[in-house]
């Protein structure tokens, strides 16, 4: 099978990192118009509607064991990250957003050693180390509401890419079994309506007043559609055929498109930025190191 090939799986690595490395920068046009709440809602709302034909499908695929995981892949995986995310991005860079998110695997190493039993090598404890030190530093170096000279809205990302951690290993020990395809579809198969009830409590009059609302949205349903049903697709099939670590590991290229997007749209990067993101790749590189 294709998924098995080295070469395939690099390939998918590298297509989910451009892909989430410029989904910073479609937030970051749909906050122009729509709240972060608004945002992150119509962008798991539209995510569902494009995976539902297929949710109804795998219906039958639904087990009561596998329900407590798939709520974990839903909410965990996807829904309160995506609310996390556009929260954070109200105060800080969408490359600032692409960095942290490096995070995902030194958490996905830490929970699969505290509840998964995973091995790990005095190397992956370095790295693990690294990674910390290097989010720390990007933390302190942001801008936006501060608590002493900390940005505490980089916070919000750091405890997504936490979520992100225990829904990749989750999928790893306990949904295995199941198709990329499936578990993506019957985990918004929740998370779709939760999204609907959210956003019909929201006012969109201040929306329609910005001229260019239309074209916000439409970055949004790129976000959705794209960015996070295609996408996962494609990730949760990865975790099946791959290590959980390995995997995550797609986070740490994701910082190279965020800063490119950064700088496209006219973003400051300082050397401190680039300095603490070499930190936490090294770091990354040591966990994903066999030997």
């Amino acid at each position: 099978m294709i998924w098995k090939k080295p070469w395939f799986q690099y390939s998918i690595v590298l297509l989910l990192a451009f892909v989430w490395g410029s989904s910073f920068i479609l937030m970051k046009i749909g906050l122009k118009s729509f709240t972060n709440d608004q945002a992150a809602g119509i962008r798991m709302l539209l995510a569902s509607l494009v995976l539902l034909p297929y949710s109804i499908k795998n219906l039958k695929h639904l087990k009561k064991k596998d329900l407590k995981s798939l709520l974990i892949a839903g909410f965990l995986g996807s829904f309160i990250p995506a609310f996390l995310f556009t929260k954070a991005q109200t105060q800080i860079d969408s490359a600032l957003a692409g960095m942290l998110n490096s995070l995902t695997p030194v958490f996905t190493l830490l929970v699969g050693m505290l509840f998964h039993k995973t091995k790990f090598q005095i190397l992956q404890v370095l790295g693990l180390a690294l990674g910390l030190l290097g989010a720390i530093g990007l933390i302190a170096s942001g801008n936006g509401l501060e608590i002493g000279h900390i940005n505490s809205y980089a916070l919000y990302i750091v405890l997504a890419t936490c979520f992100y951690a225990i829904n990749i290993n989750e999928i790893k020990a306990r949904l295995s079994h199941l198709t990329g395809m499936q578990i993506t579809s019957l985990a918004f198969f929740f998370t779709g309506p939760a999204a609907l009830f959210y956003l019909l409590t929201t006012d969109f009059a201040p929306v329609l007043e910005n001229p260019n609302w239309a074209l916000h949205f439409l970055a949004l349903a790129g976000l959705g559609i794209i960015g996070t049903a295609i996408a996962l697709i494609l990730m949760n099939s990865l975790i099946r055929y791959t290590s959980a670590v390995y995997a995550s590991s797609v986070t740490y290229i994701i910082p190279i498109f965020a800063i490119m997007w950064g700088i496209l749209d006219n973003e400051r990067i300082t050397a401190l930025h680039l300095i603490c993101m070499l930190i936490i790749l090294l770091g990354v590189y040591l966990i994903n190191k066999k030997k």
